[in-house]
């Protein structure tokens, strides 16, 4: 029996040329554009999984490679440079299929600009003041704004403007908020200037985790103060007291005294993650930062971690990296990324899996707060009403329709290098998912992916004409199936192609007054039957976001029906092979993809997994070739 011939690309390189040393590679398209930045211990190690058989990559892998028109690579001295680098081109090429980041919102900053010289707290979203010294951030304005009022009872510090500062010591009046009691700089003409620098000092030395010093020398002031009958400077002690009760009580002890750390929760799904980061400074989350991710190609959790690591303190400043990083998994170059911190902190630094005790459990509560946010990522926009009602008439004006598409059905399609092909739909209505409506759809015979989209159209177009009998135990009355609502949308995932097959489908089923569109996933842009060029709508489009979300939703809708599929062939099949474990089963479904395809396999292509000798690659044979 012949060996089939095994799909790959025309740039693969020649064996052997790849070197063997660390370094980091790229992928460019025709016109020379960085697709993807990545970075290797071995890089012949690493590129020879990009080019292995075509149907044994993940869906955007595979998307990725055959985008690119060519592969270049790098070599660097170590391991920690090759980090380095990585990080350096991601930032400079912005590659579309790298993880991308989406910090929605600028969170608000506690600041003490120490450069000035008198320096003062301010509350901030700009993160670039020369010589400022930085707390947060906080999740919201006025909890900023609480903390100040607190901490200044405490250690009364400047809190006027610059202009009002230089009016003030010019003039020799004391600035405004100085005159009710809410300034302490020398503007208030209460302390001098030193005086002031050194209470600016113990602000900062109490915000960074001195909790315990002052609490315990204010106690023994109030005392003293006592002991002595000064009971006015002892409730002046006492107020302050309190104060810093209440500061701490914001931010309740969650390590031991001496942590400074930074935690990292993360949570993913096939498309998008959500990371929560615990600040942790003398064992108080002093700030917490949420950033949502979107995941172009298949990254799993391990490499998520270290792509959020560099980009947490890639820029950061020595003084906000901390001694330990804990994360939910460590990544390959854990030993590396290590060296590269603690060349960027001066310092030591340590990244480690909050595994048991009290760092797993606020592990844990990270990590919920990401599941939460990743939901919420998901859904916030279209469960907004004037921003789903923006969104349908945003389409109804850029695809020229009559009237707002109130239901709009979604197709996509996968498969495993044409094998294991599956479908889905998914209903939008008024702008919200119909889950109780999503179908999938088995392809069995098919050339390509617009042939298996033009059959499962035909399929779900002649329930328009045809529906399926819905009986109703409940009820005498007639109810009318539901797949016998037409949309007023239809879209495909996919580019031209893809819209022209949807376009025959509709026109042989007879349905051309059902709009048609199609979301590439390249550059976003919106493809109409007919049509020679794109629509493209703007990147803040509501209708754009509400196609993602439905291209999205699809999408991620096809891929769990093919797993379960999968994972149902490989335990009604393979399972009945003896010597044939759990393990196995498993490396032999990433190695082939399917069933159908280690069908067509011979025993020698079989043998080419490690751990499969020719004894057990014939009998997995025979028994594929006998059912």
């Amino acid at each position: 029996m012949a060996k089939t011939a095994r799909p790959t690309v025309a740039y693969k390189p020649r064996p052997g040329e790849i070197p063997t040393n660390p370094g980091v590679y790229r992928f460019r398209d025709a016109s020379g554009r960085v697709l993807y930045v990545g970075k290797a211990k071995n890089l012949r190690a690493r590129l020879s999984n990009y080019f292995a058989p075509l149907r044994t990559l993940h869906e955007r892998t595979r998307r990725m490679v055959t985008s690119a028109a060519s592969v270049e690579w790098t070599v660097v001295a170590s391991d920690v440079d090759s980090l380095q680098l990585e990080y350096m081109w991601i930032k400079e090429f912005d590659p579309p299929f790298n993880v991308r980041y989406r910090d929605d919102k600028s969170y608000p900053f506690m600041a003490i600009t120490l450069a000035d010289e008198a320096p003062r707290v301010i509350v901030t979203r700009n993160r670039r003041i020369p010589g400022a010294k930085y707390f947060g951030p906080y999740p919201k304005v006025w909890a900023v704004h609480d903390t100040i009022d607190l901490m200044i009872k405490v250690f009364p510090i400047r809190t006027c403007s610059d202009a009002s500062y230089k009016k003030a010591m010019a003039t020799g009046r004391p600035c405004f908020p100085g005159q009710i009691g809410r300034c302490g700089g020398p503007c208030s003409m209460k302390v001098t200037i030193e005086e002031h620098r050194a209470i600016v000092d113990d602000f900062v030395a109490f915000m960074a985790g001195g909790d315990q010093r002052f609490s315990r020398e204010l106690n023994a002031r109030m005392r003293e103060a006592s002991a002595a009958m000064d009971y006015e400077a002892a409730a002046v002690y006492r107020d302050r007291l309190q104060a810093i009760d209440a500061v701490l009580n914001k931010s309740a002890l969650v390590l031991s005294e001496d942590t400074d750390a930074d935690l990292f929760g993360i949570a993913e799904d096939e498309l998008s993650a959500a990371v929560q980061q615990f600040v942790i400074r003398g064992g108080r989350v002093r700030g917490v930062r949420a950033t949502t991710i979107d995941k172009e190609i298949d990254i799993d959790g391990a490499d998520l971690v270290d792509q959020v690591v560099q980009r947490a303190y890639g820029d950061a400043a020595a003084a906000d990296i901390p001694r330990q990083v804990l994360v939910p998994a460590l990544p390959e170059d854990a030993a590396e990324l290590e060296m590269w911190l603690r060349e960027r902190r001066g310092k030591q630094v340590s990244i480690q899996v909050a595994q048991r005790g009290r760092k797993a459990e606020l592990l844990k509560t990270a990590t919920l707060n990401a599941q939460q946010a990743l939901i919420l990522h998901k859904t916030r926009r279209t469960s907004d009403y004037v921003a789903r009602t923006q969104a349908l008439t945003d389409l109804q004006e850029a695809l020229g329709l009559s009237e707002a598409p109130l239901r709009i059905e979604c197709y996509d399609v996968s498969h495993l290098g044409g094998t294991n092909v599956v479908a889905s739909m998914v209903v939008f209505e008024d702008g919200l998912p119909r889950k109780d409506q999503y179908r999938n759809f088995g392809v069995s015979e098919t050339t390509d992916d617009t042939d298996s989209l033009y059959q499962v159209l035909i399929r779900r177009l002649a329930y328009l004409d045809r529906p399926e009998p819905v009986e109703d135990p409940d009820s005498t009355a007639p109810k009318r199936p539901r797949f016998a609502y037409p949309p007023q949308l239809l879209v495909v995932d996919g580019g031209k192609p893809q819209v022209e097959a949807a376009a025959r489908a509709l026109a042989d089923a007879g349905h051309e007054e059902i709009a048609l569109c199609g979301i590439a996933k390249r550059l976003e842009e919106v493809w109409l039957p007919g049509e020679e060029y794109p629509v493209i709508l703007p990147r803040t489009s509501e209708a754009l976001y509400l196609l993602q979300r439905l291209r999205d939703e699809a999408h991620r809708f096809a891929i769990t029906h093919q797993r379960r599929r999968r994972r149902r062939d490989i335990q009604s099949v393979l399972a009945e092979v003896p010597g044939l474990g759990e393990a196995r089963i498993k490396a032999l479904l990433r190695h082939f993809g399917s069933v159908a395809a280690l069908k067509q396999a011979t025993p020698e292509e079989i043998t080419e997994l490690p751990g499969v000798g020719p004894k057990l690659a014939a009998a997995i044979h025979a028994h594929l070739a006998s059912g």
